[in-house]
């Protein structure tokens, strides 16, 4: 689907589509022409009627890319991420959106399931003057939207991780390494989203293009702090991942030397309960304790008792229990 928003005379209007006239700079217009899942006849207007490269064209249309910044003839190509943490993956999905920016026109290429673009249309209709700044300054709108997206995703992940640890520390249980290991994967995953987004937003902050003016690139640097405290929030969350890994497997290292503890007393109280019972019951002559016949079997459970209270005693002692 193809929508077109032209500003000119003072005025923004939303367009089905596009006159090629306008996309020469002295026309006065700003141009911004959408494409959400284009079709084969609106791919076309990429190459007959704005005369992109092929290369980027192919770039542009192709479903997943790491974001870059290109530089063209007369104009720039992104490619840059939109975010949407998904819990039940254990990951956060981007979406692509692509953009040529020229000195009087703006194009994006996405799948249709940004929530950017259709934010940023509505604010294109009620206020004449976002389109009015040019088309730099509707880029940077855009991808500051898109990046403000990525805070309430991180904050979501960071309230999962707070949760985690009560869990952990408060009242472990048998599956928290699962759960460990499932907020690790969302915490590379916000990794390799945010660190390739920082990147390539810099470039725009470091003024290389001559589409990006002085005051843009200011506007641009603003965005890139915000990707480097989201970027230095990853690498902090992967901190806390790795500490409560170590609590969780020393907790459960803790447990395991409880338990076997527990087996090893027990073990070492019926070593001599198994050498008495053994010998007595071997089928030879053995001393008779006082008492008749029926007397000896109470004098070896009370031989028995008597152990099992001796090695008791000496090992709490030797405070082994």
């Amino acid at each position: 689907m193809i929508s077109v928003f032209i500003h000119r005379n003072g005025v923004t209007e939303a367009k089905s589509s596009l006159d090629p006239a306008l996309l020469d700079p002295t026309s006065g217009a700003v141009v911004w022409v959408d494409l959400a899942k284009p079709t084969a006849e609106e791919q076309r207007l990429l190459g007959d009627v704005f005369h992109f490269h092929p290369l980027a064209i192919e770039d542009a249309l192709a479903k997943r890319h790491h974001p870059k910044i290109e530089h063209y003839d007369g104009y720039l190509y992104l490619i840059l991420h939109g975010i949407d943490f998904r819990a039940a993956q254990h990951r956060f999905s981007t979406h692509d959106t692509d953009f040529f920016l020229g000195s009087n026109y703006l194009v994006t290429i996405h799948d249709g399931q940004t929530r950017t673009i259709p934010i940023v249309q509505d604010h294109c209709v009620r206020n004449s003057r976002l389109l009015a700044e040019g088309p730099a300054a509707l880029l940077h709108h855009l991808v500051d939207t898109m990046v403000d997206h990525y805070r309430p995703e991180v904050e979501k992940l960071e309230k999962k991780l707070d949760e985690l640890e009560r869990t952990v520390f408060e009242h472990p249980d048998e599956n928290a390494m699962r759960q460990i290991l499932d907020l690790k994967r969302d915490v590379t995953s916000l990794r390799r989203v945010t660190m390739p987004e920082r990147d390539a937003v810099a470039r725009l902050a470091r003024r290389e293009f001559a589409l990006i003016s002085d005051e843009m690139a200011y506007r641009f640097r603003d965005v890139f702090d915000h990707l480097v405290r989201l970027s230095d929030e990853a690498l902090m969350f992967q901190d806390r991942i790795g500490s409560l890994l170590d609590a969780h497997l020393a907790n459960v290292s803790n447990r395991l030397n409880r338990v076997m503890k527990v087996l090893t007393v027990i073990t070492t109280i019926f070593m001599p309960l198994t050498l008495l019972t053994g010998l007595y019951g071997m089928n030879v002559p053995l001393p008779h304790l006082p008492g008749g016949e029926s007397a000896q079997f109470w004098w070896l459970v009370g031989i028995l008792l008597a152990t099992i209270a001796t090695m008791l005693g000496v090992f709490r002692r030797m405070h082994w229990i």
